[in-house]
């Protein structure tokens, strides 16, 4: 049955009333912002808020490095003091990029207009969340036959020339996708495609919404675009402040109008921090909303006569969780997953398997993002190295098994360089590890004006594929479960159940709390998840939001960790293979990279008496964690035997690198380089290896010029 247009009406009212009740019953927190804004506290949040605000601001290119490090260094300043002057520098200056990026992110809003009585009526605002989908106010399509009725039109606007531009008119298609909430006041629904043409994402772009904290903190600006009054599109620019916030809601000050219902409220970095949907009308004492002149408003004096106090919007992260919840067939499911990875929806609707079952088979991929204006490209997602045992000799024999030596000839037979690699490296070859590794060098090479390195003159020892075999064999057990069924953190149970030590769950819970993890603030994900997955959710998720690494690459990773360290025959048969392709005497530059690097510091225990180890390089280590370096054969930080220069290498957004830099004074005297890595590229020892630093520290041990 379809909502009567009197109803509707209704529903608008309400949401207003019920937004003006939260803001009487907020009257204490918003008095006590309001207060220490007047003070002159510039944000007056927790601190751990400020931290991972002035994280997130840094890590989405809010402020260049250069502008921060020239302020934040003219005086001293401890940490709370740089993280509020970092977040007060992103209100204060914006990189030129911000405008265009508000264009790019402008784009994927759309006028909501009513069909009625052979009448087009403007009606609310929606913007693109997907490819696909559309998200807006409950009070705007309160139900799947109101939304049939109904169409948006994109690049309703003016342009650069002050020109009307070409409007665009989708249907909308609800039969396909619609979900609503009238509590949170939101829905969630299909647009149509053109016919025989593509998805509106993939000709205006879309949102890519995250439930990760750090998008926002009290007293900072926001940015509304939407259709006001039904107008052309308007944009309401920073002159605004967000005062309150609640468990599903946010307060802020703002200029706009109803027409505004369903509008994106973006943060500086145009990340959409909540859903638009009612203004707070002033009210006197019997509760009766009052008009701009102070005379109780009445019904046909218009919502433009009423004196708007401030502003509601619903949290983005409370909408996630509530669509995480619902029951819906496979094909929704696929909808919702392709709004991304950042919103939790295709883990948090994953089946966890039973704890103990193993969990097996090759990770599905998942929906790519068409190539929208305003999602960023999702960064590749190695497959989750969960693996079944190989049940073939014909697979078996295509993997590596064996490294690869370097020419006699090498640095005049006197000098070794020794590339050690990480994990999940079974399906690839080491001369292709090789050739990567070494280009990513000599890019580094080539920037600090040095000579490169041939390919051919480097050592490579593999042991990736006795790991992978090594790892599966201990699941081969039970029956597998496909891992479309299962969500990361349900593995990291199976995966804690099945530690050798029981130390699985401490070696995660470390990572996250050496990364920043509140001990007792707030969620990473600002409530979602909580009880759809077990205790190792949360740590899980708030690794994931301080880099680029995704929940199941952690996870894994951690894993082949936890069980080269607790498993014996695991670090025998590890160590075994790397001796197989190591030089037996002369110097050793031994280079390492993530698990390579907890391997390395166990090889240099066990080198032969003629192998003189002249410099270390660990990249992406994980060996600040004491779960780590507790358990080396020398336990503990402690200086690696016999070498003479050490270089720690880490990038502050890669996830496995927790721990870095090595402060322990046990470590001795080692050369700490922090480096900027692409995000999506944090952990790749190509990247590492790229930059100046690292490469000079290389180069400058070797003695002939190759």
């Amino acid at each position: 049955m379809s909502v009567t247009d009197l109803s509707h009406k209704e529903l608008h009212e309400q949401a207003a009333d019920e937004a003006a009740r939260r803001y009487v019953d907020s009257a204490a927190e918003r008095e006590r912002v309001e207060g220490r804004l007047a003070a002159g506290v510039r944000f007056p949040d927790s601190p751990d808020a400020l931290a991972v605000r002035a994280d997130r601001i840094l890590d989405r290119g809010g402020l260049s490095a250069s502008s921060v490090v020239a302020d934040i260094h003219r005086e001293a300043m401890d940490l709370p003091d740089a993280y509020e002057r970092i977040i007060d520098l992103s209100n204060e200056l914006q990189a030129w990029s911000f405008l265009p990026r508000g264009v790019r992110a402008g784009a994927t809003v759309a006028r909501i207009t009513l069909r009625r009585d052979g009448r087009e009526l403007p009606h609310g605002t929606g913007f693109l969340v997907s490819p696909r989908l559309m998200m807006t106010n409950h009070h705007v399509l309160p139900d799947e036959a109101f939304a049939r009725r109904c169409f948006v039109e994109f690049n309703a606007q003016v342009t650069a020339d002050n020109l009307p531009d070409t409007v665009v008119r989708m249907e909308l298609d609800p039969g396909a996708f619609f979900a609503a909430d009238r509590r949170l006041d939101f829905a969630l629904v299909a647009v149509a495609p053109a016919p025989d043409g593509p998805a509106p994402g993939e000709i205006f772009g879309w949102n890519r919404l995250s439930v990760q904290i750090g998008k926002l903190v009290l007293g900072e600006k926001v940015n509304i675009i939407g259709h006001p009054q039904g107008r052309l599109k308007e944009i309401a620019l920073r002159d605004n402040a967000v005062l309150v916030r609640l468990d599903d809601f946010v307060h802020y000050k703002t200029d706009t109008e109803p027409g505004n219902s369903g509008s994106p409220v973006f943060n500086d970095q145009w990340e959409v921090v909540a859903l638009h949907h009612s203004g707070v009308p002033k009210k006197d004492g019997q509760g009766r909303v009052l008009r701009k002149d102070g005379r109780p408003w009445q019904q046909g004096d218009g919502d433009d006569a009423i004196e708007w106090v401030a502003n509601e919007g619903v949290r983005i992260s409370s909408i996630l969780k509530h669509l995480a919840g619902l029951d819906l067939d496979a094909g929704r499911r696929a909808l919702l997953a392709e709004m991304g990875p950042d919103t939790g929806l295709d883990r948090a609707m994953a089946t966890a398997p039973a704890l103990g079952s193993p969990v097996a088979a090759p990770r599905p991929e998942r929906p790519a993002p068409a190539g929208g204006r305003t999602a960023p490209s999702a960064p590749a997602t190695p497959a989750a190295p969960v693996s079944v045992p190989t049940t073939g000799s014909e697979t078996a024999a295509r993997r590596p098994q064996v490294g690869l030596r370097a020419r006699g000839t090498a640095f005049g037979g006197r000098q070794h360089v020794v590339f050690l690699h990480g994990r999940d490296q079974q399906d690839n070859h080491p001369d292709d590890l090789r050739r990567t590794w070494t280009a990513g060098l000599n890019r580094g090479l080539t920037l600090a004006g040095l000579h490169p390195l041939d390919p051919e003159d480097v050592w490579f020892p593999f042991y990736g594929t006795r790991l992978h075999d090594l790892v599966s064999g201990g699941e081969s057990a039970a029956e597998s479960i496909g891992l479309d069924r299962v969500s990361a953190a349900a593995a990291a149970e199976v995966f804690a159940s099945q530690s050798p030590a029981g130390s699985y769950e401490r070696l995660l819970y470390e990572a996250a709390a050496r990364a920043g993890m509140p001990q007792n603030g707030p969620a990473t994900t600002e409530g979602f998840g909580a009880g759809l997955v077990g205790a190792l959710h949360r740590p899980l998720s708030w690794l994931a939001a301080k880099s680029d690494l995704d929940e199941w690459t952690i996870a894994t990773f951690l894993r082949d960790v936890d069980l080269y360290l607790g498993d014996s025959a695991v670090r025998q048969a590890v160590l075994d293979s790397v001796m197989e392709t190591m030089p037996t005497s002369g110097e050793l530059v031994l280079v390492t990279h993530s698990l390579g690097t907890v391997v390395g510091m166990d090889l240099l225990a066990r080198l032969p008496d003629g192998l003189d180890p002249v410099l270390l390089v660990t990249a992406g280590s994980p060996l600040g964690l004491d779960g780590v370096n507790e358990r080396l054969l020398a336990r503990g930080p402690h200086r690696p035997p016999g070498v003479r220069d050490w270089v720690n290498v880490w990038c502050p957004t890669d996830a496995v690198a927790i721990g870095c830099p090595l402060e322990d004074e046990r470590w001795g005297k080692l050369t700490q380089l922090a480096v900027p890595n692409a995000r999506e590229r944090a952990h790749r020892m190509d990247e590492y290896l790229g930059h100046p630093g690292p490469a000079r520290e290389i180069r400058g041990v070797l003695t002939r010029q190759a």
